[in-house]
């Protein structure tokens, strides 16, 4: 329990039967030399005293957001940066709502929105509540935006119900929150001092005025890379075709539209690492139409005809001092033969393949499943969010860059 010790855990208690079981976690925690403040919310006190909380946690017990006394010193904001995990157990159906929902109409969810801190949810709720799809849709939104779900466990209910729902016992939830923590320091500076260019989503290819060719990516994926390799330490420059997402914090960002400007942009960027997640268009027009191509003038039947685009991250990786290069494959079938003749094609030194015919998963979706491929060997990574995949791939990669690098 190292990663426990003089940690900051602040402790969020929602309304629910569950919430008896805080005053033993918070002992739990303070055990392995973490310290504990409490935030209670209305619910929470209908349950568990802040006396009794108080007294395990040998701190007082924050309740209200606009308390004059706490609020003189910014007491909000000063909860916010101190924590180093925000844990929130139990974690009701209504605050998973309003979390979801970015929500901040009390202390709890104004501290969530106001801290940099990881936050970890662990739902208790009745079987069926928990079941429920707005449940389950509040659920995946929180865990697209990064929030670690601890539980729920199945069994015995409260309410004699028999089912999923009920909050972990404090000695997993306090198991949890080390391994969470652990995962964290492990991965924090793992790209320090590394520069890493990624492209991202699809390139336009103009046809005419009005008309181009182009393909269905979202750019998602690009981005959550983006967004988890400047967590890690890395210096990221993401060049992000037409796409409509908000350039991640402390990510420098490159519009371009077609596959030659991202080329020049790839090509003007320092870099150590190159990470080629875009969907560039293969091929492009060979003339570009001064006017809206009229179909009147073209008959029942037109040809357009189209010239090859660039190669760009075979360019990169062929040049004379390449960068690190990973490739990503979107397929529709033959996954594995295919990434791995382009793996040997392009001179890769890993490439990340995904079925894109699974609607589920890629193209447009929140979620994806890949496998990352390199000379020796292959890692399958199963169907979750985008985040959390780029968070895992990152490791992945900065492991084999440092590997290289000796």
């Amino acid at each position: 329990m190292q990663a426990l010790h003089d940690k900051n855990i602040l402790l969020g208690i929602s309304g629910g039967i569950a919430a008896y079981k805080t005053p033993d976690l918070v002992r739990r925690l303070k055990e392995v030399g973490a310290n504990v403040r409490v935030v209670l919310t209305r619910g929470g006190e209908a349950f568990v005293t802040p006396l009794s909380l108080q007294a395990v946690s040998a701190n007082p017990v924050s309740t209200d957001l606009l308390d004059p006394t706490a609020e003189a010193a910014m007491g909000h904001i000063e909860l916010a940066k101190w924590a180093d995990l925000i844990l929130i157990a139990p974690a009701s159906a209504n605050v998973i709502a309003r979390l979801a929902n970015g929500m901040a109409d009390d202390l709890l969810t104004t501290l969530v929105l106001a801290s940099t801190a990881p936050v970890a949810i662990a739902p208790a709720m009745n079987q069926q509540m928990w079941a429920a799809p707005a449940v389950q849709e509040n659920m995946t939104r929180l865990q697209q935006r990064g929030l670690a779900i601890f539980g729920p466990g199945s069994g015995s209910q409260a309410c004699g119900d028999t089912g999923a729902g009920r909050m972990l016992e404090p000695v997993e939830l306090r198991q949890l929150s080390a391994d969470l923590l652990s995962t964290q320091a492990s991965t924090e500076n793992i790209w320090q001092g590394t520069r890493i260019t990624i492209t991202a989503g699809p390139t336009r290819e103009a046809i005419d005025p009005v008309r181009y060719i182009s393909n269905h990516s979202s750019g998602k994926m690009g981005f959550e890379l983006a967004a988890a390799a400047q967590k890690m330490g890395a210096d990221v420059t993401l060049i992000a075709g037409p796409v409509s997402l908000p350039t991640p914090t402390g990510v420098t960002r490159i519009d371009v539209v077609t596959a030659e400007q991202m080329l020049a942009a790839v090509q003007a960027s320092s870099m150590d690492v190159f990470i080629s997640c875009a969907a560039v268009a293969d091929y492009r027009p060979a003339t570009v139409a001064e006017q809206k191509i009229k179909k009147e003038a073209n008959g029942e039947e037109s040809q357009l005809a189209l010239v090859k685009n660039p190669d760009i991250l075979k360019t990169i990786a062929v040049s004379a001092q390449p960068p690190f290069c990973i490739g990503f494959a979107a397929e529709t079938e033959n996954v594995k033969a295919h990434a791995l003749d382009k793996l040997k094609r392009k001179q890769l030194k890993l490439i990340v393949a995904n079925n894109v015919s699974d609607s589920r998963i890629g193209f447009n979706s929140n979620d994806n499943a890949v496998t990352v491929y390199w000379q020796n060997g292959e890692q399958d990574f199963a169907p979750q969010s985008k985040a959390l995949l780029a968070s895992e791939l990152n490791q992945l990669f900065a492991q084999h860059y440092l590997e290289l690098r000796g």
